[in-house]
């Protein structure tokens, strides 16, 4: 048996995740993150160790490990990106669109032509969102092709 402290590294797949895993990683039509995990995977059951496979893949022993526990966990939903979090999305599609319909509307009045930092003031208060820079109205409106200026 292995000392206390320490788990045995490789791991057993069964002949299914194994046929699948070969092929995906022969195929060449796979991302690349779901490549070096499918090629962990695989080395790791031909008796590698987490640091030798780490090695080979150029990534931390650490990413092996969380590799092969999710793979144990649950299966080939180990090869899966969980979701990533991010900045959230701050204004939806339908605001956008509020927001290039409103470029295309007459201008205040005493005014020739909408410029970005009034229509970024008039979509806050409007309510189309609660924050809005110039540069940010530029980008929405550069997307649409709808750019006043």
């Amino acid at each position: 048996m292995y000392p206390v402290g320490m788990q045995k590294e490789h791991l057993e797949l069964s002949q299914a995740d194994h046929d699948y895993l070969r092929a995906i990683t022969t195929t060449g039509q796979v991302a690349a993150r779901t490549f070096r995990r499918a090629t962990a995977l695989l080395e790791l059951h031909r008796g590698q160790t987490l640091r030798a496979v780490a090695e080979s893949l150029r990534i931390t022993r650490q990413s092996v490990a969380q590799w092969r526990d999710r793979y144990q966990a649950g299966g080939l939903q180990a090869l899966d990106e969980n979701p990533r979090s991010g900045r959230p999305v701050r204004i939806n599609g339908k605001q956008r669109a509020r927001l290039t319909a409103l470029a295309c509307s007459t201008p205040p009045e005493g005014r020739a032509r909408w410029t970005l930092r009034l229509l970024a003031d008039k979509a806050v208060e409007l309510g189309l969102c609660e924050s809005l820079s110039h540069t940010r109205a530029r980008q929405i409106l550069k997307k649409t092709n709808s750019a006043p200026i």
